[in-house]
């Protein structure tokens, strides 16, 4: 029997390794030997000792299945995904972002999985993986598990304060503590850039608006209407609570930094942030806390912008069934359990919640990602990104520009960008 084979190396281009397979064959020396399975997961997404632990216990079961996992960068994974798609030796499952699955989809080169989703318990997967997942009324994309923004912050600053962080549901009452936090004079209330977009979004979808909505086949900017605009001006009225830059994201400077090494009361990030801050300055050490973004009501959580992965199996794949059995018992509620235990992710479905709720950071993500939503879902998204207008319509709004004037410029931008 002849058997698919993966001769793989590692190269360095420009500093980042890189793992390169070709194609050969191998005789198995019979019908009787195992098949092999090859598996694309993203660089950090498991520990080796998960990997080692799941194969181990995935071959002992599947005896009949050997496990070929490849682990890949993510820069210049969508080249790469995009390519094997396109060839007829395409690995058999790919983890791929949420977001990246109708890129994929729409060119055909993804199996579509629809007829899975019930035996894989989809009525309970969060909605910011599963929705991402699907295209034009299809599921390619199997949740694989999440991680969202909440509240970090300083649970010293609080108490001097004299405010309760479990009593911050809505956002007007977070506003209002925000606001008392944001002295005495040299203390921040909350560092929040200028162009943090994400969080802006989780602020537009809980007015009911969104970043772009699709009439008739064709996408427009949506930043113009009054739900959007109404989801910016909480974001200023907040942002002015701090010392944050108008013109420049998280990233710059890192905002983590700034919380290590200011008086800053809280920022929004996700929980690993956490780590890197007491790494910079271990006299925070619990002095951290975490909340879920609150909501308009206590009802529920704000609704935040959801990264992490779905699985999705290449149309190409040679082991179609195989690969089902990968995924089934990955994104099943045993595994999930002791992925997010392993990792500090969120599981796959909101009925896995209280499987991280001894992880406060986690057990805070988890609550905010049953509100947790995705960007637009359509390829064309990823031209926006790539322009990004709503970090400079932010900016503008923030440095005093008229909200509405701004707001139109950009949805104009974007319409353009998602109907090339």
């Amino acid at each position: 029997m002849k058997i698919r084979t993966l001769a793989c190396v590692t190269t360095l281009v420009t500093g980042i390794a890189l793992s390169g397979c070709s194609s050969g064959s191998d005789d198995s020396g019979g019908s009787d030997g195992p098949r092999t399975l090859d598996v694309w997961l993203m660089r950090d997404s498991v520990s080796q000792e998960f990997q080692d632990e799941f194969t181990t216990a995935f071959e002992d079961a599947h005896p009949d299945i050997r496990l070929n996992i490849q682990i890949q960068q993510w820069n210049g994974i969508g080249e790469r995904v995009t390519a094997a798609l396109a060839s007829g030796d395409a690995p058999d499952v790919i983890e791929v972002g949420n977001t990246q699955v109708a890129q994929y989809a729409s060119s055909g080169g993804l199996t579509d999985l629809s007829d899975r989703v019930d035996d894989l318990g989809g009525e309970d997967w969060l909605p910011g993986l599963a929705e991402p997942g699907a295209y034009e009324g299809a599921q390619y994309g199997i949740p694989y598990y999440a991680a969202n923004r909440v509240v970090i912050y300083r649970t010293d600053l609080f108490e001097a304060a004299g405010i309760d962080a479990t009593t911050l549901t809505t956002r007007d009452a977070w506003l209002e503590a925000t606001e008392a936090l944001n002295e005495p004079e040299g203390q921040q209330g909350i560092y929040l850039p200028g162009q943090n977009w994400y969080v802006l979004s989780g602020f537009i979808w809980d007015e009911g608006g969104d970043l772009a909505v699709e009439n008739d086949g064709r996408w427009e900017g949506a930043l113009d209407t009054p739900e959007a605009l109404a989801g910016m001006d909480f974001y200023r009225q907040l942002q002015a609570l701090g010392q944050g830059p108008r013109d420049s994201d998280e990233a710059e400077p890192p905002q983590v930094e700034v919380f290590a090494s200011q008086e800053v009361a809280q920022i929004v990030a996700v929980p690993g942030g956490a780590r890197l801050i007491t790494e910079q300055n271990p006299e925070l050490e619990g002095r951290i806390g975490f909340f879920p973004v609150p909501g308009i009501t206590a009802d529920a959580p704000g609704s935040v912008f959801t990264g992490g992965s779905d699985l999705v199996i290449p149309a190409a794949a040679g082991n179609q069934d195989d690969a089902y059995t990968f995924i089934e018992e990955l994104t099943g509620d045993d595994w999930q359990s002791r992925l997010a235990a392993a990792m500090s992710y969120v599981p796959n479905k909101t009925s896995l919640s209280g499987v991280v709720a001894d992880d406060p950071g986690t057990a805070a993500m988890a609550a905010g990602a049953a509100s947790g939503r995705a960007t637009p879902n359509t390829p064309t998204w990823a031209a926006v990104e790539a322009e990004n207008p709503i970090k400079d319509y932010m900016t503008a709004v923030l440095t005093g520009q008229d909200p509405a004037d701004a707001a139109a410029e950009a949805s104009e931008v974007i319409t353009r960008a998602m109907n090339p």
